[in-house]
């Protein structure tokens, strides 16, 4: 495995374990074909493509063109590129996204908290606090240590 194939694959591995330790059944799916489907999937509604790269401003340009090409072919509404940053920790990283996809996403999120009673609203928004205030980092470290 070249040393840039190693470091790719750190970050997959990376994003999984967060997306995990946040409850989120990510995984990074075996390659098959000739058609790309993105390197983390499991994040219904989105697809994602990872990108560590020296160049964060080509990460992002090459991250969110791949990632709007394997939406489609993964059969996913949105993409999204993550981006490594140097130092930082892997929720520190830049997950990336078109300004198209960002207003699709917005529309979405309006209708579905709109379709939401009062009583339902009061939970999510609590539930939401609470997502806000943790560490996944720390969750995935410690899941990692496991």
């Amino acid at each position: 495995m070249s040393a840039n194939k190693a470091k790719g694959t750190r970050w997959e591995t990376a994003l999984v374990r967060l997306f995990r330790a946040a409850g989120i059944r990510a995984y990074r799916p075996a390659q098959e074909g000739f058609r790309d489907t993105g390197d983390l999937h499991g994040l219904d509604p989105f697809i994602g493509q990872a990108k560590d790269w020296r160049s964060w401003e080509a990460a992002i340009r090459e991250g969110l063109d791949g990632a709007e090409t394997q939406r489609v072919n993964a059969r996913q509404d949105y993409g999204v590129a993550f981006v490594k940053r140097a130092r930082r920790s892997t929720g520190g990283g830049y997950a990336v996204l078109t300004v198209a996809t960002f207003v699709r996403l917005l529309l979405r999120l309006r209708r579905a908290e709109a379709m939401l009673s009062d009583v339902q609203l009061a939970r999510q928004r609590a539930a939401t606090a609470e997502d806000l205030a943790a560490d996944f980092d720390a969750l995935a470290k410690a899941l990692s240590e496991e």
